[in-house]
């Protein structure tokens, strides 16, 4: 990773967070699915960095969001989590070749399919985490896990618009 592509990944996630504090914090649809469009960022980012240097960055920015939502640490605590298991998904949802070095695991270089099955279940770990350090002992667990499904499913949907929305595609067809 270069310096130009670190600067690239380091605004995108600024901009997600951006709108993830400004926009997306007091949105929630149905008061079950609310959206975590910043993870995009830790998502997209590329299959060559390793596991402690991805937690430092989930961290960071779980740690500013929590300062903001004055959530004491839930964010944190699941983006931790998530950037701890995404290497380990890469390899598990990766094709039999694996990526290659320079890919990042976006909608437009790796596909729909794969797409859906490498973020999901990422989404869907981040969001029960996160929603059963929120309702510790007061929500059951049913409301816990159609929390974060709808909670994950509503942030797949908020990433793949972004995506097609606003990132170019470069997968060719071979």
């Amino acid at each position: 990773m270069n310096i130009r592509n670190l600067f690239s990944y380091g605004f995108l996630i600024l901009i997600l967070g951006l709108v993830q504090i400004l926009f997306l914090k007091n949105l929630a649809v149905f008061g079950h699915a609310f959206g975590f469009l910043y993870l995009l960022g830790l998502l997209i980012l590329p299959s060559t960095i390793r596991t402690i240097p991805l937690m430092l960055i989930a961290f960071c920015i779980g740690f500013i969001l929590d300062i903001f939502f004055q959530t004491i640490g839930m964010h944190t605590a699941a983006a931790t989590l998530f950037a701890f298991l995404k290497p380990t998904w890469l390899k598990v949802a990766s094709p039999t070749g694996g990526f290659d070095e320079a890919e990042e695991p976006s909608l437009g270089q790796i596909g729909f399919g794969r797409y859906i099955s490498y973020a999901f279940p990422l989404l869907f770990v981040y969001c029960l985490a996160f929603f059963t350090a929120d309702q510790w002992g007061t929500g059951g667990f049913f409301g816990i896990l159609s929390k974060s499904f709808f909670s994950a499913l509503f942030t797949l949907l908020l990433t793949l618009v972004v995506q097609l929305l606003f990132f170019s595609r470069k997968r060719s067809i071979s």
